[in-house]
């Protein structure tokens, strides 16, 4: 089975082809510009030197959200055009998700955290029981410090490690406000890669996990910046 994955949910723009058990090609590119002008060449160059017909694949996953706004609306285009093109499943992946299976096989807890902005991170929480990947808490959006209480709390004396791009926003409240044993991800696996949301979108594809073209949506679980400040402006509150 051959699975393309693509994530341009952070400041990384990842693209990646497995097939089977095998990592063919992975495109992974963290350097000041927008994804609008890095993803089809990336996409491109890795279909060229893999030598792979588009039409060979089997299904498109996507890092699904949440994540930026802007990067989750290029991603989500990107291939929902393919999909419609080609007639292939899409195959939503959690990005926070995709983000823990970089540590596979850590023994304690796995907690990627993305910057939401205003004190506030996205998050999930992941391990690996008895081999198998394993989600303890669903993706959501949730202050720092509610975070770091609920880990020294429901999770006291769990080992964890971090990453994310949440990670140099907030390593100084971590280090200040954790008790848990606690750890940081390497650079090599911190950020967002594409071939790990293809090998989960396999395991998702296995479990019947997809989706149309037509019915795809990102998941943003925050209202965008500009809704925010309109309900604000409209109510007066601020959230």
């Amino acid at each position: 089975m051959k699975v393309l994955g693509m994530d341009t949910s952070g400041l990384v723009a990842s693209v990646a082809i497995v097939d089977d058990e095998t990592l063919v090609a992975e495109y992974t590119v963290e350097h000041k510009k927008t994804h609008s002008t890095t993803l089809m060449p990336m996409l491109s160059e890795i279909v060229r030197m893999s030598e792979l017909d588009l039409k060979e694949i089997d299904a498109f996953a996507i890092a699904a959200g949440p994540g930026s706004f802007t990067g989750l609306r290029i991603g989500s285009a990107t291939v929902k055009g393919l999909a419609y093109s080609l007639n292939k499943p899409i195959i939503p992946v959690p990005t926070l998700a995709a983000l823990a299976y970089n540590v596979q096989f850590f023994d304690g807890i796995i907690c990627p955290i993305m910057d939401a902005r205003r004190e506030q991170v996205y998050n999930g929480l992941y391990t690996f029981k008895n081999g198998e990947f394993t989600e303890l808490k669903q993706q959501r959006a949730l202050a720092v410090e509610e975070l770091l209480a609920e880990l020294n709390n429901e999770f006291a004396g769990e080992k964890i490690v971090f990453l994310g791009d949440g990670v140099p926003v907030y390593k100084r409240n971590i280090e200040e406000g954790l008790v848990n044993p606690h750890f940081f991800a390497p650079a090599n696996i911190s950020k967002q890669n594409a071939g790990s949301v293809a090998v989960l979108g396999k395991m998702y594809y296995n479990r019947g996990v997809m989706e149309t073209a037509k019915s795809h949506e990102p998941v943003y679980l925050r209202l965008s910046q500009a809704e925010r400040e309109r309900n604000e402006k409209e109510t007066g509150i601020k959230k």
